[in-house]
């Protein structure tokens, strides 16, 4: 008869050890791979909003949303169909990194303010709206709202000061590649200028201007936007700057290489990524 003989406790130890040396390895690649997951998941997100913008282009003689007329103009989202406007039914508001809303359905803040944490939950009660969706709107994406076309009698200037002749009304535009139609965003309606600065805290850009309420680092010094063109992809927080979000925007302003940005012209939390 053949004795059998165990492992000892010593060879035991050794297996546990080479087995943590392996997971301390490969946990920071696992970390990688799940993080470039979620950003692919994110751009996949926009690139479907293209489709439904192109859709409402081609069904609209070109022309794109406009506001509506009893809220400012501001208010484009109930010009989407229910199951598109509606959070609940509608994954595609959602990057796959943000995890909780920034309101709930009765309006009550929810103190957890961060770059992860989406723009709603807008009801037609705590929004003040009657056309919202019944099931109310959120979501971690902003339109740029010079591409909306306002109606004739919209006032001269919008947020900010900008005037309405500086507006581009559809993304049938030239240069539509580099105009933002889409990016991830603290707010559903984004009217950037080139001389807002990114917001001074990181996780606290929902008091920041227009800037830095899309300049959020959800996916380390990047962030994911479409573009004009109807395509999509992931750009550096700083590049936001040299984007043309409207007509009289200027791509080559404080913010931008071309302007002379410096590294003390940068929060510190931004300053360590890449200028352009």
């Amino acid at each position: 008869m053949i004795k059998r003989r165990g492992f000892t406790l010593i060879e035991l130890l050794v297996v546990i050890a080479i087995i943590a040396i392996l997971l301390a390895i490969l946990m920071p690649a696992l970390r990688k791979v799940k993080e470039q997951a979620k950003m692919v998941g994110c751009l996949a997100n926009l690139k479907q909003w293209n489709l439904i913008y192109a859709m409402y282009l081609q069904e609209n003689n070109g022309k794109f949303f406009s506001g509506l007329t009893n809220s400012g103009l501001y208010w484009w989202l109930p010009r989407l169909e229910d199951r598109l406007e509606s959070y609940k039914q509608n994954d595609l508001w959602f990057c796959p990194k943000t995890t909780s809303t920034y309101r709930d359905e009765f309006g009550t803040l929810n103190n957890k303010f961060s770059i992860f944490t989406a723009w709603g939950i807008f009801t037609r009660s705590n929004g003040g709206i009657a056309q919202l969706n019944p099931d109310g709107v959120a979501g971690s994406y902003g339109l740029n709202s010079y591409l909306l076309d306002p109606q004739p009698n919209a006032p001269a200037t919008f947020e900010n000061g900008i005037q309405v002749a500086n507006f581009f009304r559809t993304p049938q535009v030239r240069g539509a590649g580099n105009i933002p139609l889409m990016s991830e965003a603290l707010r559903f309606d984004l009217w950037p200028q080139d001389t807002e600065a990114p917001a001074t805290d990181e996780l606290a850009a929902w008091s920041a201007n227009h800037m830095g309420r899309t300049c959020i680092n959800r996916h380390n010094g990047f962030e994911n936007v479409s573009f004009c063109d109807f395509s999509a992809r992931k750009v550096g927080l700083k590049e936001l700057w040299t984007l043309k979000w409207h007509k009289r925007y200027n791509t080559g302003g404080i913010y931008t290489l071309a302007g002379g940005v410096q590294a003390s012209d940068w929060p510190d939390w931004i300053r360590r990524f890449k200028d352009y």
